[in-house]
């Protein structure tokens, strides 16, 4: 069955690889990929399972601090590029690959991270429980998304679809796809569902505007939030 979501990013892996590599995005450059870093290496993992992984930048900076990593993406030239730079270990697998459980190495993890790699509406909220099968006990589980309040104040705040047409891109990217938006409410009611204790909440900011960028959670396993 045809994933339009999966089906852009096929499309677009070498602008994206291109974007990462020439640092294009400023909000990741100034903003959310220390915050990631800094909340992973916080808690001390020893093994750290990065689902949609891209390109594996992420695994490269966890591995610079120590950390053993595993890196999955459903996109096989991600998988590709990110083996060749000889810095932790890389699968391809999709979400629904995880959601069935499929075997991986390093298994069990300390923790794992999905960074801004949640689109979806109904695997997301398949995904998370399923990722218990794949986490020590305690584990944890780090998600960076965009910030909730980061919206044009036009549009209702609620959850729903929105379009991405990549139109802030500095390179070509086609095959535009719908992604799913989730309140802060919605977000906490589908962690306590999915069998996480909500543990902490972050906020980086930009350091020019000094509005939220994104939001990182740090979950364990359980079910009492904050």
């Amino acid at each position: 069955m045809a994933d339009p979501i999966v089906d852009s990013w096929n499309a677009n892996a070498s602008a994206w690889i291109s974007t990462i590599e020439n640092e294009d995005l400023e909000s990741r450059k100034l903003v959310t990929n220390q915050a990631i870093v800094e909340t992973i290496v916080k808690h001390k993992p020893k093994k750290v399972l990065d689902v949609g992984c891209g390109e594996g930048w992420l695994c490269r900076a966890l591995q610079s601090s120590g950390i053993e990593t595993l890196g999955v993406d459903a996109v096989a030239d991600f998988i590709t590029y990110a083996r060749q730079q000889k810095q932790g270990q890389f699968e391809v697998a999709s979400y629904q690959d995880l959601i069935q459980h499929k075997p991986l190495p390093l298994t069990p993890f300390d923790a794992a991270t999905i960074n801004f790699a949640l689109l979806d509406q109904e695997v997301t909220k398949e995904l998370l429980p399923a990722l218990h099968h794949y986490l020590s006990r305690p584990g944890w589980l780090f998600i960076q998304t965009l910030h909730p309040y980061v919206l044009e104040n036009e549009v209702p705040y609620k959850s729903g679809w929105r379009n991405e047409d990549w139109s802030l891109m500095k390179r070509q990217f086609t095959q535009p796809y719908r992604w799913y938006y989730r309140t802060l409410e919605d977000w906490i009611a589908l962690f306590s569902q999915s069998g996480y204790r909500l543990v902490e909440i972050r906020e980086p900011l930009h350091p020019k505007t000094q509005r939220p960028v994104s939001i990182i959670f740090g979950l364990q396993n359980g079910n009492r939030n904050l």
